[in-house]
Formats: structure tokens, sequence, C-alpha cells
């Protein structure tokens, strides 16, 4: 059981920062948000497991009082900038015998209706197809619920940079929507 005033002061001892359980309730919403950027659970985990490592390495940093979700996930969009520098720098040098990297296809929640689960397949596949930069504004305003300012923050680009890709993934979406005919439109005319 937790207490309050006790939780609140500090361990003696321990680095100034954050507690474990705050960083632990992050972790779902970093790893969602890590397999937007990635496209691949895999490569997912591995920037989770980045992100954690050095937010935690680097907990001395973190101003209490401020927003440890918004502050983390700058962690991981740097890193994940940093790793995609890295790897264009790196297309050169890639062996002819590698594997593909790229794993499994996005995982859907456990919806029991098929109808539901693959329009929603549709729509991650839509979404992957954006850029990253309107794919990253997109899943944290829509998906992860932060507003343009923490957005804004996190990415480091202006209000306006956000609401402009936030806009324009919206409406290719919303283009992408229109020309293509729903899962359950297709079932119902037995298209398939």
């Amino acid at each position: 059981m937790s207490d309050p005033v006790n939780d609140a002061l500090p361990v003696p001892g321990e680095p100034a920062g954050f507690r474990n359980q705050e960083l632990a309730a992050v972790i779902p919403r970093l790893r969602r948000y890590a397999l937007v950027l990635t496209g691949n659970p895999v490569r997912g985990d591995d920037l989770v497991q980045d992100t954690l490592t050095r937010a935690w390495d680097k907990r001395s940093y973190w101003r209490p009082g401020s927003d440890l979700r918004a502050w983390v996930f700058t962690i991981m969009h740097n890193i994940f900038v940093n790793q995609l520098a890295s790897s264009r720098r790196d297309a050169a040098n890639v062996s002819l015998d590698a594997e593909d990297e790229r794993g499994a296809a996005l995982q859907v929640s456990g919806d029991n209706d098929p109808t539901t689960r693959i329009e929603l397949q549709e729509v991650m596949r839509q979404v992957q197809r954006l850029p990253a930069e309107q794919r990253e504004v997109l899943m944290l305003v829509a998906v992860e619920g932060m507003h343009y300012e923490e957005v804004a923050a996190t990415l480091g680009i202006p209000i306006g940079t956000v609401m402009s890709r936030l806009a324009r993934a919206r409406e290719k979406l919303r283009r992408i929507a229109s020309q293509q005919p729903s899962a359950r439109k297709r079932a119902s005319e037995g298209i398939g």
C-alpha cells in the first residue's frame, strides 16, 4: 500500500528524479508509440528498452512537477531520429546475406468482430503509409491524447507545424478512405 506522505520523500542514497512506478506507468504508451514509429514489434520493443534505459540513466535531469510522459516521449523521439540517421549512414554497408528486418504486421486489439479487425488493420496499414512526420503527430494527438503544445515540445517543432502535419495526415487518410470500400461494405456485397 502506498503512503503519499512517505512516497513523496526522497529515499536516502537514491538519485533525484521520478520513481520506478511512475516510469512503469508510461510503458504501455511508449510501446504503442514505438510500434507506430518503427512499424515493427521487435524494433519497437528495442526502442522502448533504449528509451527506458536512457530515461533511467538521466532521471536526475527530469524536473519534478513536469510531465514525465512528454519527457520520456521526447527521449524516445530523439533516440528514434538518431537511430534512423545512423541506419541511413550504415545503409551502404549492408550485407547481401542479411535477412529482411521487417517483422510481423502491426498487432491489433483482440476485437472478436472480424470485420472490425479487418477495418482496423486497413486503417493501420494506411497510417503506416503516411510520412513519418505526419504519422508521429497523428499518433501523439489521436492515440496518446497529447495537446498540440505537448506534441510540439516532444518533437521539438513549432505548434503550427504540428497543426499542419496533423491536418495533412487526416486529409490523406480521408482521401484514402473515400477511395476504398470498407470491409463491411465488401462483406455485405460479397466482394472478397
